[in-house]
Order: structure tokens, then sequence, then C-alpha cells
């Protein structure tokens, strides 16, 4: 299960997106550990964002989506852990290119800049595309 499984994590302002997004998983039939936020009371985005880098450490989940306001503060503090390689995007094709070629395995979002269809298309794009490997390969290495 961990090999497909997406581990979810919001901070309040991304509450609402990462429930979308979630149902967008299990209607794709895609396991999902949601580690919250469960509702709209405030929580520090580094906590959601050390508690997702957690659950792919220890290999709960193969990769991870990220949901805070701008998703600026969420990917930053996911991208102090050495083994997440988070994005954040805007649009389908930074979320395509940042699996092709950069191997990311944290999909970050910003729930007040980016539109529910959009999140959508980005996450779907996040889960089909590959890494390229090749020349790409020593640079994903290149970074920890």
């Amino acid at each position: 299960m961990p090999e497909t499984t997406v581990v979810l994590a919001a901070d309040h302002a991304g509450y609402e997106l990462k429930n979308a997004l979630k149902a967008v998983l299990a209607e794709r039939g895609v396991p999902v550990l949601d580690l919250g936020a469960h509702d709209g009371g405030a929580v520090d985005y580094p906590d959601m964002a050390g508690a997702l880098a957690a659950a792919l450490g220890d290999g709960r989940a193969a990769r991870g989506v990220l949901v805070c306001g701008t998703g600026i503060g969420i990917s930053i503090a996911a991208n102090r852990h050495r083994h997440i390689r988070a994005a954040l995007c805007h649009d389908v094709t930074t979320a395509r290119m940042a699996r092709q070629h950069n191997d990311a395995n944290v999909l970050a979002l910003g729930a007040r800049v980016v539109g529910a269809n959009v999140a959508v298309d980005c996450l779907v794009a996040f889960l089909e595309t590959p890494f390229a490997g090749g020349r790409h390969q020593r640079r994903v290495e290149l970074m920890g």
C-alpha cells in the first residue's frame, strides 16, 4: 500500500482544497493518508509539513500533497527535510515538470491562488507523470 498511498496535509487555509483533492483521490481508488487539518481551526503549516515529511520518511506513503494559503510557506517548511522534494505548482505544466525533471515527491499548492479545478489538474499530472531519469538523475542526486 505505501507505494501507492498519497499523504495529504494542510493548514487551516488549505483545509477545504485538501478535502476536495482527497475526494478526487478516493474516486480514482488511490489510498490516502490524511494528516489534517481536520477542520478550519488554526494550525501551523510547519507542523503539517513536518508530519508529512515523517510519513514519507518512514514509508507510510510514496508521495504527498501539501496545501496552505499560497503554498509558499508549507513548501519551504517541507523542503527543510532532506528526503523531500516539494514543488510549488500553479498549473499543469509545472506539476508535470516537477515530476518529469525533478522527481518531486511532494506537490505543494496554494488554496488562495489556485482554483480547485486547476489544483485537481495539477494533482492528476503529478500522479501520472513519471520521472524521466537520464540527464535529470544526476541533478536530483546533487540535491541530496
